[in-house]
């Protein structure tokens, strides 16, 4: 995905710092979510722990970046449609979850609208899907 950080940080209105930059550099630079460990072991010493959970923090409240949990319960992050605002996600979709590599993959698929019982307001969803992903079918058909 082909991104311009220092634009969609003053669409944010965000200061455009160089660790800021760089981590959305790094989110953009693959198709499938990326963990924060994972982020941490690729941006080295350029930005501390704490430095980098603030950031992606800010990111989530500010619509740009989507959490989705793994399957071991840990935070990964992919980068959201130009839809989403800090006062609302719109990233509608499916969530797969290889259960091989442990990928995560952002789907273009649209999650069914769910109506909600009287006094109940859903203020986000999230659908996650199990199973192998194209990669590693092909891994299993080549073996």
């Amino acid at each position: 995905m082909k991104i311009n950080p220092v634009n969609i940080l003053k669409e944010h209105s965000l200061k455009h710092t160089k660790q800021r930059v760089r981590v959305l550099e790094e989110i953009a630079l693959d198709t499938v979510a990326i963990s924060q460990p994972e982020l941490e072991k690729k941006l080295g010493k350029e930005i501390d722990r704490v430095t980098l959970y603030r950031i992606l923090n800010i990111y989530e409240d500010k619509g740009i970046l989507h959490r989705i949990m793994d399957m071991n319960g840990t935070a990964n992050y992919a980068i959201c449609s130009s839809s989403c605002s800090e006062e609302h996600h719109h990233d509608e979709h499916v969530h797969f979850n290889c259960t091989s590599c442990s990928k995560i993959y952002c789907l273009d698929v649209t999650v069914p609208k769910m109506v909600m019982p009287h006094g109940f307001k859903a203020v986000s969803m999230n659908t996650t899907a199990y199973g192998i992903c194209e990669k590693c079918n092909l891994l299993v058909k080549e073996n």
